[in-house]
């Protein structure tokens, strides 16, 4: 466990769950993958540098998915867009699951394939 991971209060803990966990929105609300992580990063990302990270890579993971969904979209035209969808769905979940389970922990979890569009602070 790093030294952050064990500086941070449950509290600290709990916020970085509720940033992933929160992406689930998109599943029942339009745009909800980005608008749930979005609202709760915009509400914490000043007073809990972890949720701060974490809101940050959950966004640029999130804004990524739905690119390629969209390509995927496009792609069903030709066939293969079926098959990917269905994979970045279950994708989408597992990878989700695996950064709440890390927050959980007191780390902040670095999604793959993810485009950084939202930078650190300076």
């Amino acid at each position: 466990m790093t030294d952050q991971a064990q500086a941070l209060t449950q509290d600290e803990k709990n916020m970085g769950i509720v940033v992933h966990v929160a992406s689930f929105a998109g599943y029942i609300i339009p745009f909800g993958s980005v608008l749930g992580p979005l609202i709760v990063w915009l509400m914490q990302r000043d007073e809990i540098q972890f949720v701060d990270e974490c809101g940050r890579n959950c966004l640029n993971f999130k804004i990524s998915m739905m690119i390629y969904v969209m390509i995927s979209v496009v792609l069903m035209f030709v066939g293969i867009g079926f098959i990917l969808v269905g994979f970045l769905a279950v994708f989408d979940i597992v990878v989700t699951i695996i950064a709440a389970m890390k927050a959980s922990e007191g780390i902040c979890y670095k999604y793959p394939m993810t485009i950084k569009f939202i930078k650190p602070r300076s």
